[in-house]
């Protein structure tokens, strides 16, 4: 699996952006949807990749969005954003390798920390799941967001937390 960063305009990347935009909407009320559109995944203050197989294939996607900048006096902060494995990559650690490779990409910029915004329905159990199982924890509304039913908020402390998930653009092998 190749993990590296992609306009999130290629095809393949955009059907799936656009399926991971409608369970959203069908999932969740529209006001409590924050996951973003093209325009916002295009912003400068995105870092959009993708997980490919060797043959090209999408398995999945994943993009870092910075809330704070790094600053020669504070750490900063960044938001995990439009994590997707394509329905025919799930249960092939896909989501597990895109997500360690966002963490070692905020933890390379200096954030003390990483946070997301995902729902408390069933159908984001799995995801709550692959986020505590890396060490996220329930947190309050951070940046923007304010208090929601809909949305359940995570973060993971990256001050004092020793090693890398490896760099962006690294070759992964099979999840074990």
């Amino acid at each position: 699996m190749i993990i590296a960063p992609e306009s999130p305009t290629a095809a393949d990347v955009r059907a799936l952006l656009d399926e991971h935009l409608a369970d959203m909407h069908a999932t969740s009320p529209a006001e409590s949807v924050h996951a973003l559109d093209l325009s916002g995944l295009l912003a400068p203050s995105v870092t959009f990749l993708t997980a490919r197989d060797d043959d090209g294939t999408l398995l999945g996607c994943g993009a870092l969005s910075e809330l704070e900048p790094t600053t020669s006096t504070s750490a900063g902060r960044g938001e995990l954003k439009s994590m997707r494995t394509a329905r025919p990559a799930r249960g092939r650690g896909v989501a597990s390798a895109v997500l360690e490779r966002l963490v070692a990409l905020a933890r390379e910029r200096g954030y003390a920390a990483v946070s997301l915004e995902t729902g408390p329905q069933e159908y984001f159990a799995p995801a709550r799941r692959l986020y505590a199982r890396h060490g996220f924890v329930p947190c309050g509304p951070f940046g923007s967001y304010s208090p929601d039913p809909c949305s359940v908020f995570f973060t993971l402390d990256l001050t004092g937390t020793a090693g890398s998930a490896g760099p962006v653009g690294a070759v992964v092998g099979p999840a074990a």
